[in-house]
């Protein structure tokens, strides 16, 4: 992988780990989780396995170090290695289409929703939910998949566009 590649990932997750920082914790400490969004640009982008690694890694660890949930840090850094490795797994189904926007959008939709529940059900098993189960996938994990479906979409064409500008010149 080339420094650029690494230089454009982590400038992606630093965007989103100011969109984590700044979002509030509700519902236990839950927070919407604006750095999926980021992550899965990254991946859509640059679409190598080593790129996969370091988004998964980078991106778990800067979300553990701003959680606000109590004893979050472990479920965090779990569900984002999952979620990237079933991200790569839905680009890998799909790679045989244009990433269109229903596609991108798809794919950031399950891969919010498999972060989430994977982060619930570690939760769950190494520290406990403050709240019912029911309560943070309705109130967090639903919501916040429906709005990174859109953001998601929102992101990868602005970057998308971008980067065809950068090297059409």
């Amino acid at each position: 992988m080339k420094l650029r590649e690494y230089i454009f990932t982590t400038f992606l997750l630093a965007i989103g780990l100011i969109l984590h920082q700044i979002t509030p914790g509700i519902f236990g400490g839950m927070k919407f989780d604006f750095l999926l969004i980021f992550m899965f640009v990254s991946i859509l982008i640059n679409v190598k396995l080593k790129n996969i690694i370091l988004t998964a890694l980078l991106g778990g660890l800067l979300s553990a170090m701003t959680t606000t949930f109590p004893g979050g840090q472990l479920p965090n850094i779990l569900d984002k290695i999952v979620t990237c490795i079933v991200v790569f797994g839905l680009i890998r189904l799909f790679k045989n289409y244009y990433l269109n926007i229903f596609v991108v959008g798809l794919i950031g939709g399950i891969g919010t929703f498999v972060s989430g529940m994977t982060f619930l059900i570690s939760a769950a098993f190494i520290i406990g939910l403050p709240a019912p189960m029911k309560v943070l996938v309705t109130g967090i994990v639903i919501p916040t998949t429906l709005i990174n479906i859109i953001g998601t979409v929102f992101i990868y064409r602005l970057v998308n566009k971008s980067l065809k500008l950068r090297y059409s010149q």
